[in-house]
């Protein structure tokens, strides 16, 4: 092989005789090969393209201003610190281990011993340790730099795999310098080469005549990160062969002709560049969403596009508004705004499940079609979370792109090499909407620029991980949007308040939503994101104290909250509570009577358990038909349906179709959550006050009939809530369940019953009166002293105390894989991700680190035919295309067909908390995996591979680690000892 291929420009120019012979790319099927200088160029030049097109204005103005050249500095480093990234590979640790290339290398006069020769100790050298290493004593030697200096530029270079070095490392790499450079004769070579090509980097990227401005530059942490992730996709991109060819090149051409070509084949869409709207609110919101006739924009909203206009830089908008007061457009309309004002290239809208992220989805989508975008311009938008390569409003996005990405990402679920369908959507948008291929997979995917997905996708930004500078990117450059921020417990929020912090030091707008937020819980938000010291803490005292309701509150990066308090819409809902007791036959006497002249009725229980106890009972009286469960353990694809149907049934007005006479239904905490259903009349669990005024919030919640609800049952035109889940209301203090105090605790419990005892006791004279008791509410369960009756003190304390311990140890063991808090500016982000969890991801085990949940089983659930065979469920539904899904053959000898394959895969379901039990797990993997299929293992079967399969009967039943599992489409998965 020669060592003189390639154009003679650019940086190849600069180079002659033994460093062109430095390999940094092999492939072993073919033996083609990259020599070091051309990667170091491609690289720096996909840098510059990325810096140009891609990358957000905000993300460039983070680093334009802290380097004294400001944004032509800016892109000069950048694309700089791609270029020298491998330069770690100029050395005899990384050159032996492709054996033709190393002896074409000595030959060269650059002497190595073999690999083998070598032996464990060039682990202590890897490539991005070494570069680093070399790039640090380059700067000293030739630019007098300090090391002090030195490790905020070259970290980049160290932790372009996704680990910025450690001390330790950095320390065992000092005392073998063999790993760098061969002993002997051949050392002054190894080191002319090194300088030789750094030298020539420095000449070919413009920083030779900037480096001892840049001396004296503090360069902050978030700057780190960024220019570190800005590197690791400059060398994934760079590194694609289909891109970048090997040589012997197929097609010779210039430097200026190979870079052209790699980036019109990667076609990847630029940053969204947001336009203020100039439009006055009302027709904002007339362009952007689609209001029903004669819709007002209401006080809240108008408050918060104004404060996002008016605040004095972007930073964190906290929106407290009652249930359908139309949070979610107005965070919408915010981060317009505040992208334009920012620099911000995209949105990410962070929810707290995959429901509710499916259910955003569309509405995402439907918002970006009525962007204002010049001719021709694309977006990327992706469905964040483990299945959203199931849900078809995602599917039908994905570009059939040419783009086949490395084994540096593999994606959860198809393989990304495959050529996806093309989009079947007709649509008006003012910009193509598109999943490019190229950014799929966990650790790209977050790369889009507008992004609906699961909280767990921000928190893995506060999580200790592998390749987490990509996650700081994929935020760093957005509107961050947080949902039912009430949702989330103290170890979800300590990972949260800590990624709030690093979002404040990237000056990244967040906007965070919720109808319920304790005021202790609004402080720490706000606390936790303007970085401020605690010592400051009086600015923030207003905001605890605020008792206004709707409220917003802002707050710019260290600077002081701001608090804006926009009149209620006028529309408000009187609920009458009252006790009922825990007794099936007395809750179906009751609905007997108040559906006399039919009406619609949620009843939410806490545990699935009491969800499916209560629905065999309502059937029993009120027939199957009039009786419909919803709850977590259905398959994915019948959950969807669950979804879809209730808000087709129990939607709003104006969207609604076929509003049954009478109904029941039977849900769990599935119904309290970004599901925007109307009933009549509510039966609910005792449950936390925060979560309990979010299911009132599904009663009568729209106007049917004008003020006086007159389309509604005459008995139930006042809204009505009764509440259960309690053993003995008459008794001293009230006794939860055992279901409700395993969910939520008991001091919970009894702080939610305390504060709504006024309005139990005082019946229709004292009706919880929404919007304006939300607030009272909320912060009366959650204050800080508790308020309850003298008697329930005992009980009240002894919960607390338990209550305490459990939140100590949630925080405490939260901390353990938390990332640091930001640093000073200057200090090197070594040792950034010790001792972490490695790769972070959306699977349960994955999203396990973040939430403080067990470990789930999932299983992909088909049926077992009695001649042995196996199919999809009996009972799925025609897909858009109007293919049978149902029935569908899934041979074990080979791989399923696959539409076959797919509709199995989309049969997901996880197991309850039974098999959430160690030894109880242990043994239900151990039997599932009693039906190994080797034939859907292989490479080609992408949506089965490493399942775990559960064979039902035709009966739709078997038996699992010691359980009967039955299920059903209506009723879902039902478990029960098999003794029972």
């Amino acid at each position: 092989m020669t060592v003189e291929g390639g154009s003679r420009t650019g940086l190849r120019a600069r180079l002659r005789g033994p460093v062109l012979s430095v390999w940094a790319k092999h492939d072993r099927d073919s033996d083609g090969w990259l020599p070091l200088w051309r990667h170091m160029a491609d690289s720096a030049a996909v840098a510059g393209s990325l810096w140009d097109e891609w990358l957000p204005l905000s993300v460039r103005k983070l680093v334009a201003a802290e380097l004294p050249g400001g944004a032509d500095d800016a892109r000069r480093l950048a694309v700089w610190l791609a270029g020298v990234h491998d330069i770690g590979k100029a050395t005899p640790a990384f050159a032996c281990q492709v054996e033709p290339l190393a002896q074409v290398m000595r030959a060269a006069g650059l002497e190595m011993r073999s690999q083998r020769a070598m032996g464990a100790d060039r682990k202590l050298a890897p490539h991005g340790l070494a570069g680093q290493v070399l790039l640090g004593e380059w700067l000293e030697e030739q630019y007098g730099w300090t090391i002090a200096q030195t490790g905020q530029f070259t970290v980049a270079v160290g932790g372009h795999h996704g680990i910025p070095p450690e001390h330790g490392q950095i320390t065992a790499l000092d005392r073998h310098p063999q790993l760098l450079r061969t002993p002997g004769g051949s050392q002054p070579l190894w080191r002319r080469v090194q300088q030789e090509l750094l030298d020539a980097c420095a000449a070919e990227f413009g920083v030779h005549d900037r480096l001892d401005a840049w001396r004296s530059v503090k360069l902050p942490q978030p700057v780190q990160v960024v220019l570190t992730a800005l590197v690791i996709v400059s060398d994934w991109v760079a590194s694609n062969p289909e891109l970048f060819p090997y040589f012997p090149e197929d097609i010779p051409r210039s430097n200026e002709e190979r870079i052209a070509a790699a980036w019109q084949g990667l076609n990847l869409p630029g940053a969204w560049q947001a336009a203020e709207p100039t439009a006055d609110v009302q027709e904002l919101f007339a362009s952007r969403f689609a209001l029903p006739p004669g819709a007002k924009v209401r006080p809240v909203q108008e408050a918060a596009v104004e404060l996002a206009r008016t605040m004095d830089e972007p930073g964190l908008l906290v929106i407290e508004a009652p249930m359908g007061e139309g949070k979610t457009e107005a965070a919408l309309a915010a981060a317009e705004v505040l992208a334009a004002r920012s620099g911000a290239g995209g949105v990410f809208f962070a929810l707290p499940t995959m429901a509710t992220g499916n259910a955003m989805f569309p509405r995402l989508l439907d918002w970006l079609d009525r962007l204002p975008a010049p001719e021709g311009t694309r977006h990327s938008v992706l469905l964040a979370h483990s299945k959203s390569a199931l849900n078809e409003d995602f599917t039908d996005l994905m570009d059939r792109g040419q783009i086949k990405a490395l084994d540096h990402d593999a994606m959860e679920g198809p393989d990304d090499r495959q050529q996806l369908r093309p989009s079947s959507r007709t649509r008006s948008a003012s910009a193509e909407l598109i999943a490019h291929a190229w950014l799929r997979g966990r650790k790209k995917a977050m790369l889009s620029s507008f992004v609906a997905g699961t909280i767990d996708q921000l928190l893995f930004a506060g999580l200790k991980s592998r390749h987490l500078a990509l996650r700081h990117l994929a935020v760093a450059g957005k509107v961050i949007v947080i949902d039912e921020a009430h949702a989330y417990d103290t170890y979800m929020s300590v990972y949260l308040d800590r990624v709030l912090a690093w979002l404040g030091a990237y000056r990244v707008p967040v906007v965070v939503l919720s109808a319920t937020l304790p005021a202790n819980r609004r402080r720490e938000l706000v606390e936790a994101y303007s970085g401020r010291k605690k010592t400051d803490s009086r600015d923030f005292d207003a905001v605890a104290q605020a008792e206004e309701y709707p409220l917003l509150t802002a707050v710019a990066p260290g600077g002081a909250p701001v608090l804006r308090r926009p009149p209620a819409s006028g529309r408000s809902v009187d609920v009458e509570l009252e006790r009922i007791d825990d007794d099936l036959t007395l809750l179906a006497d009751r609905l007997d009577t108040e559906l006399e002249g039919g009406g619609c009725v949620l009843v939410v229980r806490n545990t699935v358990r009491r969800v499916v106890e209560a629905a065999r009972a309502l059937r029993e009286r009120f027939g199957e038909s009039d009786v419909t469960v919803a709850h977590s353990c259905f398959i994915d694809v019948d959950r969807a349906a669950k979804d879809a149907s209730l808000l087709k049934q129990f939607g709003p007005p104006e969207k609604a179709e076929g509003r049954p006479a009478r109904h029941i239904v039977v849900a769990s905490q599935v119904a309290e959550q970004s599901l925007d259903v109307d009933f009549d009349l509510l039966v609910t669990d005792l449950c936390p006050a925060d979560l309990l005024l979010q299911r009132m919030g599904r009663l009568h919640r729209h106007q049917r009939g004008g003020e006086g609800q007159a389309e509604r049952p005459e008995r139930l035109r006042t809204a009505r809530c009764l509440v259960s889940g309690v053993v003995d209301w008459a008794a001293d203090v009230p006794e939860p369940v055992r279901g409700s105090v395993a969910v939520y605790g008991a001091y919970a419990l009894l702080r939610s019953a305390a504060a709504l005892l006024p309005h139990l006791d005082g019946g229709p004279q004292r009706p919880v009166r929404l919007p304006a008791d939300i607030s009272p509410l909320v912060q009366h369960a959650y204050a800080e002293e508790a308020a309850a009756p003298a008697s329930w003190a005992p009980d009240m304390e002894a919960a607390r105390a338990r209550y305490d311990e459990h939140r100590a140890d949630q925080a405490e063991r939260a901390a353990t894989f938390r990332l640091g808090a930001v640093a000073r500016p200057g200090r090197p982000l070594f040792g950034w991700v010790t001792a972490g969890v490695g790769d972070a991801d959306d699977t349960s085990r994955g999203k396990a680190q973040v939430r403080d949940s067990r470990e789930s089983l999932e299983v992909v659930v088909v049926q077992k035919k009695s001649d042995g065979t196996l199919t999809t469920v009996p009972w799925l539904a025609p897909d858009r295309g109007n293919r049978t899904l149902a029935g569908l053959a899934l041979p074990t000898d080979q791989v399923p067909t696959p539409l076959a394959a797919r509709t199995a895969a989309s049969c997901g379901l996880r197991l309850p908390i039974q098999f959430s039990y160690a030894e109880t797990m242990d043994l239900a993997i151990s039997e599932l995996e009693e039906l190994h299929l080797p034939a859907w293992q292989v490479k080609g079967s992408h949506w089965l591979a490493g399942q775990l399969i559960l064979p039902l009967d035709e009966d739709c039943q078997t038996q699992l680690a010691g359980f009967t599992l039955r299920y059903s489409k209506s009723d879902g998965l039902e478990v029960t000892r098999a003794t029972e």
